[in-house]
């Protein structure tokens, strides 16, 4: 899986590493019951503080999406067991984005198709990863690259 943060966003990178793995488990490249790197790797390896990458593994533990034990470290959840409504701060966050989109003069019917093309683009990309290769990359805003 390659986590990217970048170190010029507004987004604190606790919070961008917690993103990056909702994100890799919605879209498949992160297997239920899959280990994660411990702390001190993913930190090591992305050039942070291992502070911050516990900050985000133990908010990823508070919303349900890994589990942790002291001999196998963090691991994928085999099932999420949630209701099936977004958190508060999902539908706020939506709700930003929606006011975007209108303020741009996108209309609805075009603002459901980007969404339906978001919503299906993790459908694609389950099992196009190899299974077992992780690959953990830094990246920052002037890679030419994004």
């Amino acid at each position: 899986m390659i986590i990217a943060i970048n170190e010029y966003s507004d987004v604190p990178i606790y919070q961008q590493i917690r993103n990056q793995i909702v994100l890799g488990i919605s879209d498949g490249r992160l297997s239920p019951g899959e280990q994660l790197p411990t702390v001190r790797a993913l930190a090591q390896e992305m050039g942070v503080s291992s502070m911050t990458v516990n900050k985000a593994y133990q908010m990823l533990k508070q919303e349900g999406y890994i589990f942790t034990d002291r001999r196998n470290g963090a691991r994928v959840r085999e099932e999420m067991n949630f209701n099936r409504e977004l958190s508060l701060e999902a539908k706020e966050m939506l709700e930003r984005v929606i006011s975007e989109a209108k303020i741009r003069g996108i209309e609805q019917e075009e603002f459901f198709e980007i969404c339906r093309n978001y919503f299906d683009a993790g459908k694609e990309a389950v099992g196009q990863e190899t299974a077992g290769k992780r690959d953990l990359e830094k990246k920052d805003a002037s890679d030419p690259a994004e």
